[in-house]
């Protein structure tokens, strides 16, 4: 079975919007929209959200009450409105006023957090990565498919219109036939230390919080952020910002939403010893069938690397910048070609594009029209299957050789171990959707 239904399926997801009884269905009504956590990205939202016209953000769910609150203040601050508040999402998806959801909370919860949305009938915006495994990735869009519903990953630099300029050249073959591309990403970031388990705090709930993951403790270093490195909850640094460095990759390469068929990862964890699980360094190569070719290395010590992508055609390269600026060399020049120019200025700030990217949601949810999407979950999830086989290899410390047509590593019985995970038994993402 392929990863996901190929592009012919947004037709009838577009056909299924206009049956779907809980589909939201006027083009000149408001889009009532729930936020599920309420964190560092789900704060982001309780900005943008008010800023969009024709959408209001009208329920938030966490199960830090703390954040809850803080979050249901700040809102009612910026527009005079109150919303409702939940611990448990799915008293949030009970209610038939919310027509779409933002699903910002950890990422071992993305993926039935947006499969309980869709079987509610709400469109689900998921936050990357937009899966836990590739398994998962898999059943998150059949439901979207089953459901017809609209749904868009979050990966906001395809909404932003530097990049989007910038691989609208190679499409066009500015730089010739492409072969390769490659990413950096240095983020220094220090040890976590120890932490011992001990009783939740009061303001958490931490079954809901813990959620699809396997019963364990509570210790600090798991709320908040930190989870990023246990394996039980997050992807490491390569499904955290690594996803959004595979996505512009594969959108260059124009590859959405193919696989590759060879992955190696190398790296570890240097510089200290803490009770993280995952790398602070990493490097992987990915192969296409093709022999296309993705190079990726993050570094989470100390560098003074920048933040950088880089396309490899056969009459030149292109290098790209964190902002979206661009440089385009044709042949030997050791000087960019000034005819290519990325029409914005720099920005370090991605409220602008967290708003564009929910915009363009909004409009494809208007238009019934998945296909409008800028970053639709079929591509999303591609991409964070890239991520998810870099962290196999380098959790088996050897090359994997995958069948993107089966979804099976190649007769690696503990390979494909590996492509879904124990879930506790209150919170399974169901094995039909």
């Amino acid at each position: 079975m392929a990863l996901i239904t190929r592009r012919d399926a947004l037709q009838v997801s577009a056909a299924g919007l206009l049956s779907s009884a809980q589909a939201w269905a006027g083009a000149n009504d408001r889009i009532r929209v729930g936020l599920i956590g309420v964190g560092a990205r789900g704060d982001n939202f309780v900005e943008v959200v008010p800023q969009i016209k024709g959408m209001e953000l009208a329920a938030l769910c966490d199960p830090d009450e703390n954040r809850l609150a803080e979050g249901a203040a700040k809102l009612a601050a910026a527009t005079g409105k109150k919303p409702k508040t939940h611990a448990d999402m799915r008293h949030l998806l009970d209610d038939n006023s919310i027509d779409a959801v933002i699903i910002a909370n950890c990422n071992h919860w993305h993926t039935l957090s947006a499969i309980w949305a869709c079987q509610a009938g709400k469109h689900p915006y998921v936050e990357k990565p937009v899966s836990h495994n590739i398994v998962e990735g898999q059943k998150l869009v059949q439901a979207i498919r089953k459901a017809g519903l609209v749904s868009s990953g979050g990966t906001q630099r395809r909404s932003h219109p530097n990049f989007r300029e910038a691989i609208r050249l190679l499409h066009d073959g500015v730089i010739g036939d492409l072969y390769m591309a490659s990413w950096v990403f240095p983020n220094p970031r220090e040890s976590i230390g120890f932490e011992k388990p001990e009783p939740a705090p009061q303001w958490l709930d931490w079954n809901l919080w813990r959620g699809p993951a396997p019963e364990q403790k509570f210790h600090k270093n798991l709320v908040h952020y930190n989870w990023h490195w246990f394996w039980d909850f997050g992807n490491g640094e390569m499904g955290n910002n690594g996803s959004h460095l595979v996505d512009i990759c594969n959108w260059g390469l124009n590859k959405d939403p193919a696989l590759p068929v060879r992955t190696h990862a190398l790296g570890g964890r240097w510089g200290y010893k803490d009770q993280a699980q995952t790398p602070n360094t990493l490097t992987a190569t990915w192969e296409h069938a093709d022999g296309t070719v993705v190079e990726g290395k993050l570094v989470n010590l100390y560098t003074n690397e920048q933040r950088t992508w880089r396309f490899y055609g056969t009459q030149g390269h292109m290098e790209i910048s964190i902002n979206g600026l661009f440089e385009v060399y044709m042949g030997r020049e050791k000087k960019p070609d000034p005819r290519y120019k990325a029409p914005t200025e720099a920005t370090a700030d991605f409220r602008p594009i967290d708003k564009l990217q929910v915009e363009n949601w909004a409009e494809a949810m208007r238009a019934k029209k998945p296909g409008k999407l800028n970053a639709e979950i079929e591509d999303i999830a591609s991409s964070n299957a890239f991520c998810h086989l870099a962290n196999i290899s380098y959790r088996l410390g050897r090359e994997v050789r995958f069948d993107p047509e089966a979804m099976r590593f190649k007769g690696d019985a503990e390979a494909n171990a590996m492509l879904d995970r124990e879930y506790h038994p209150d919170f399974r993402v169901p094995r039909q959707v």
